[in-house]
């Protein structure tokens, strides 16, 4: 019988729960925290490990590291997960632990898998045990930790970063299950292997996870079971895209998307775009940042381009997932493509500072609202020159309050249609020396 089949038979854990290794030697990947010679490594065979964060993402061998730990170790290692265990068991735990040390033991070792999932006030109850030094927390976590886990247990703990796993180092996992857990006759075609080292993208869990799927449901032909890359496509139920709604990977992804974007690079915008959308974003939040974007990076260099973002607002509303992924894709389009100008941008954000900044002067009396008789007699409005009835529509009057008369704002790029916006401001400025009696070209020179 197939060995594969006959563990599958015998209820034996998973392939990927099989494949843990229990030796640092056998651990494959992240050489930058555990090759030969790193700090973690050492502290971890000196048995001197101190409370750290474990931060990468599924299937970088976050808690196949705290096995080998746990396997190496002199101390009582302790491990469970925070989705289903709580608080109450974090304090007996404690309690046995102060039982160990009042006995003469070491500190023991506390693996707490999926730290973020605790809230800040149950991460609380690590700090006074580790203050004591009654445990030693090793935390696991695909989340940023200096978002999800409480500052003051951060600042108590080490944090080592695990990466997403090369494709050799899938590779090399693969060929030594198949060697040790599954079948020696069982082999994976070349394109085989390169679909399912693809699709795992660094995953380990992934890779073997589909490995077992296909070696289980593969018959024997001539004492040989052969995996090709249709064997491995029926074993794929969905690929792991590396998204998450509401964490980290939500924000670098719609950053790049914007820098993309800004950086007039059509290829990468909508490459980042897709991640969004294959990962589940909101498309809708996905068209909020490009009306943002419309406006911040492009603004009157095409005033189009805020047009065209309301419009995709309009459509993805409408539509919705999948049929509004294109209309998505012609707005990122239509603005990677657009003259870029942050001339707005920065002309909002130095009116706001002289609002912030200088004294906030009344409004000037000729262009105050003066809906009643009284207001009029106060001198609400009076001085005020109706444009429309002045040469060319423009008066030429002044505006701003006294203290900040002659403020530019906005100062329009010389490219797109700003160029227009540019001559058209150029004609009024000069209209208003002229009506206030200055030469215009003397001024300019």
């Amino acid at each position: 019988m197939n060995k594969q089949k006959f563990l599958f038979k015998k209820n034996i854990p998973p392939l990927a729960e099989r494949m843990r290794p229990k030796k640092l030697d056998d651990f494959i990947g992240q050489e930058h925290i555990v090759g030969k010679d790193q700090f973690l490594r050492k502290m971890i065979e000196n048995n001197t490990l101190s409370s750290c964060i474990f931060w990468g993402p599924p299937g970088s061998g976050k808690t196949s590291l705290a096995h080998v730990i746990a396997n190496l170790t002199e101390r009582t290692f302790f491990s469970f997960n925070a989705v289903f265990n709580g608080v109450k068991d974090i304090k007996n735990i404690i309690d046995e632990a102060k039982s160990i040390i009042n006995h003469g033991g070491k500190s023991v070792i506390l693996f707490v898998d999926e730290i973020h999932r605790f809230n800040k006030a149950q991460q609380d109850a690590f700090l006074q045990p580790l203050e004591k030094g009654i445990i030693t927390l090793i935390g696991a976590t695909t989340e940023n930790p200096s978002f999800e886990i409480n500052s003051a247990l951060l600042s108590r703990c080490s944090v080592y970063t695990l990466k997403l796993l090369e494709d050799e180092h899938i590779d090399q996992i693969i060929k030594r299950a198949l060697k040790e857990q599954i079948n020696l006759n069982s082999k994976l075609t070349e394109d085989a292997y390169k679909l399912l080292i693809n699709y795992a993208n660094g995953d380990a869990r992934v890779a073997l996870n589909t490995l077992e799927i296909a070696t289980t449901n593969t018959t024997l032909q001539n004492d040989e079971q052969i995996i090709t890359p249709e064997i491995i496509k029926k074993s794929i139920v969905s690929r792991n895209i590396s998204y998450d709604k509401n964490g980290e990977e939500h924000y670098n992804l719609i950053s790049a998307l914007h820098k993309s974007l800004r950086g007039s690079d059509v290829q990468a915008a909508l490459y980042w775009l897709a991640r969004m959308i294959e990962g589940g974003a909101d498309p809708l939040y996905i068209t909020r940042r490009l009306v943002c974007f419309a406006s911040e990076d492009i603004g009157m260099a095409d005033p189009n381009a805020l047009v065209q973002a309301m419009t995709t607002k309009e459509a993805v509303h409408f539509i919705g997932y999948p049929e509004c992924d294109n209309a998505l894709a012609q707005c990122v389009v239509y603005l990677a493509t657009a003259p870029k100008s942050n001339a707005l941008y920065v002309a909002m954000s130095n009116a706001k500072r002289d609002v912030q900044e200088t004294k906030n002067d009344p409004v000037p009396f000729h262009i105050r609202n003066a809906p009643t008789k009284l207001m009029k007699n106060i001198g609400y409005g009076k001085g005020y020159q109706y444009d429309h009835d002045s040469e060319n529509a423009f008066s030429g009057q002044d505006f701003l309050p006294e203290e900040l008369q002659g403020s530019v704002y906005y100062e329009p790029k010389n490219f797109g249609f700003e160029r227009d916006i540019k001559k058209r401001i150029e004609y009024w400025n000069k209209l208003k020396m002229i009506k206030k009696g200055v030469d215009p070209e003397i001024n300019s020179g």
